[in-house]
């Protein structure tokens, strides 16, 4: 019998039971996850950006946990020997009517507390990155590069030292919730615990479900982001990181320039919708899937409302000269054959019945389990934070 089984081997999953094992060793604590390694989906395709917090409302979710996990991740790889660098990043105002976007975001990272945050003529600019274009710019010396695998396993690595238990390759089928205990059944194997845990990302709608009898209110739709690398004799055009200011009515950033961690420089990424929950090729299709996400009501009003852009980025995704050309708004020099295939990762994004793409991070409750709905971008900065934040919420009913 298990105390907590958390279901999810990712970034967040993996930071919550490790929090829990450090803040009360003697409760048993499983992780299970349904593919043979960690860190298989969001954690392992995202741009390795250590985010500072400066898109968040302040006094969000997202806002506390990003700069809190900030501090935590980063005195964490300091103890751990976990590579990372504090690169910074320029965000970008292409265009006049940015500009005061621009200002809100200044305005916004000084409320959540960002220290040296400092607007920028285009010469400023042009002295931290040469090629870039723009009206006016603003430097995040906060913002770094790690490898968040990494950092994945080293969390599991701490996580088993405590007594904790990892279990791989077993995908869970049924949860049954009984008075004092769940039982929890996976393809393997059956478990009872008096605690179910949720941080199944892509999947965590479903496995929310699992656990109660009428519909919930929320449905994970995957967003495919798909990047280019840029040529490595065309690298110098990008030194650390350059974002454009972001369309506040999407959770989404943009397309962007990012150096990672291991050398190299990633383009991107899109959004575009994806017909596969872990959908990360154009030809992946699970019509299932996709007739599920089509049928959501709250997708339904998304689509009415913003089908424009939704093309937009479609377009992008199907037409390399297209994507270019965005790029170009950022860096007039990038051309359409400086660019090779690069990666995608597959965002889950809750949305809500009556057409709300959740901004914030998601966490629900109810007597045997505590859902983690909504967790994309920063979760993977925020994870220690987040796990502390469920594992706190956890801890009380022990």
């Amino acid at each position: 019998m298990n105390d907590i089984i958390i279901i999810g081997g990712g970034i967040v999953g993996l930071a919550t039971a490790l929090q829990i094992k450090r803040q009360r060793p003697g409760l048993s604590v499983t992780v299970i996850e349904k593919e043979n390694r960690l860190a298989a989906h969001q954690t392992g395709h995202n741009s390795g950006v250590i985010h500072s917090g400066l898109y968040y409302k302040p006094g969000s979710l997202k806002a506390t946990n990003c700069i809190r996990g900030y501090w935590m991740l980063l005195e964490f790889c300091e103890q751990e020997n976990v590579p990372y660098e504090l690169c910074g990043k320029i965000v970008v105002a292409t265009k006049p009517e940015e500009v005061p976007l621009l200002d809100n975001l200044y305005q916004r990272g000084q409320q959540n507390g960002l220290e040296g945050l400092k607007k920028l003529t285009l010469s400023e600019m042009h002295e931290i990155e040469p090629h870039v274009r723009g009206v006016e710019g603003m430097w995040v010396p906060q913002t770094g590069i790690i490898d968040y695998v990494q950092v994945c396993e080293k969390y599991a690595e701490k996580l088993r030292e405590l007594g904790g238990e990892i279990r791989l390759g077993e995908k869970v089928t049924q949860i049954t919730p009984g008075n004092t205990l769940s039982v929890v059944l996976t393809d393997r194997a059956t478990y009872e615990t008096k605690l179910v845990i949720n941080c199944a990302g892509l999947y965590s709608d479903k496995i929310a479900q699992l656990t109660q009898r009428q519909e919930i209110d929320v449905r994970i739709i995957p967003f495919r982001g798909e990047y280019f690398k840029i040529r490595p004799e065309k690298e110098y055009l990008v030194r650390n990181l350059i974002y454009p200011v972001p369309d506040p009515n999407f959770p989404f950033l943009g397309v962007h320039f990012t150096r990672m961690v291991h050398g190299g420089v990633e383009a991107g990424p899109n959004a575009v919708l994806a017909f596969q929950r872990e959908g990360y090729r154009k030809s992946d299709i699970n019509l299932k899937e996709i007739y599920e996400t089509l049928s959501w009501p709250g997708f339904q009003k998304v689509a009415a409302k913003y089908w424009e852009t939704g093309l937009g980025e479609m377009y992008r995704s199907f037409s390399k000269s297209a994507f270019t050309k965005a790029l170009q708004e950022l860096i007039p020099e990038i051309q359409e054959n400086d660019l090779m295939e690069g990666g995608s990762g597959v965002r889950a994004q809750a949305c809500d019945r009556t057409g709300g793409l959740l901004d914030d991070f998601a966490i629900l409750e109810t007597d045997r389990a505590i859902h983690v709905c909504n967790a994309p971008s920063p979760a993977a900065t925020s994870s220690l934070s987040i796990g502390l934040t469920v594992s706190e919420k956890a801890l009380t009913r022990f």
